[in-house]
């Protein structure tokens, strides 16, 4: 599969109204947008060619650098063969084999792999298991959930819930009923951050 050479420069779009981007002031970016074209090793480029130092690998999800050829190769030969196999009633021999790898990686006592399709789904997921864990074994009063201060977990219910970033929850009333923070007591932002919470709660 070719790739775009260096300096190559990409058509910008002509309205930038119908995307609604998340955790950005989006009247700000749409008057100077920061847009990038292609992606090559650790490196964004914008459609004039800029290269931009991609410090954060994506979203915490391209360690392994961006448009490299055996992983280029791999995604298109397996496309090739399949592209999406369902995961409700039915599976494919690579997923298993995938999970069996994970599972020897694991602590023993954790020989189970749950797949998800985003970090929001996984930690939302996690948060279901836990619940459903304590109501089989007949202890389901054990609802409450805990999360850190300035905590990160995502952007579903639950994850927004058991997170500890205030603005990122304050809009949503309560979300999930039975949780709450854990603060360091000697750290001045988390005591400020806690009074915040409890008041939009």
């Amino acid at each position: 599969m070719p790739s775009m050479p260096a300096g190559a420069s990409v058509a910008v779009p002509n309205d930038l109204e119908a995307y609604w981007l998340p955790f950005t002031a989006n009247r700000a970016f749409k008057k100077a947008p920061r847009l990038v074209a292609r992606a090559k090793d650790m490196h964004y480029y914008t459609p004039e060619g800029r290269a931009v130092l991609d410090g954060a690998a994506g979203l915490w999800c391209t360690n392994a650098g961006h448009n490299r050829d055996p992983i280029v190769e791999a995604i298109r030969a397996q496309a090739a063969v399949l592209d999406y196999a369902p995961a409700f009633q039915f599976a494919h021999s690579k997923a298993f084999e995938l999970a069996s790898r994970v599972a020897a990686l694991a602590p023993k006592g954790l020989e189970h792999v749950f797949f998800a399709n985003s970090g929001s789904e996984a930690v939302d997921t996690a948060l279901k298991i836990a619940l459903a864990y304590h109501n089989v074994r007949g202890e389901g009063a054990r609802t409450r959930l805990i999360g850190r201060e300035r905590g990160y977990h995502g952007v579903g219910f639950g994850g927004i819930a058991v997170g500890g970033i205030v603005n990122n929850r304050k809009f949503f009333g309560t979300l999930l009923a039975d949780q709450d923070g854990v603060y360091d007591a000697n750290d001045t932002n988390d005591r400020l951050l806690l009074g915040l919470q409890s008041s939009t709660r």
